[in-house]
């Protein structure tokens, strides 16, 4: 394999050209609405729920990695979601604290 081959953009599947147009309207969602804005903050999660260290006797044994990387949209919620916490903080006025 050589440089040039390692450059190269995957080739799209068959799934990434189905979910285009999804990707596309996700991405131009404006938010106009502080209520809108508010559940889309709660509705999708700041880190993903799944991901967790196990520990036992005190010892990390296991780590199980973030699952929401295996969703094809997630690109698109994370951009919905700071989109909203944008709108929030300079339309609104709000401040958002974690």
């Amino acid at each position: 394999m050589n440089l040039a081959s390692q450059l190269q953009p995957p080739t799209p599947t068959l799934l990434d050209h189905l979910l285009t147009p999804v990707r596309n309207w996700l991405d131009s969602i404006e938010i106009t609405d502080r209520k809108t804005a508010h559940r889309l903050c709660k509705l999708i999660p700041a880190q993903c729920p799944f991901e967790r260290d196990v520990i036992l006797l005190g010892r990390k044994v296991a780590h199980i990695p973030p699952m929401c990387k295996l969703n094809p949209l997630y690109d698109q919620f994370v951009g919905l979601r700071f989109r909203s916490l944008c709108y929030l903080v300079d339309v609104c006025g709000e401040t958002i604290s974690f």
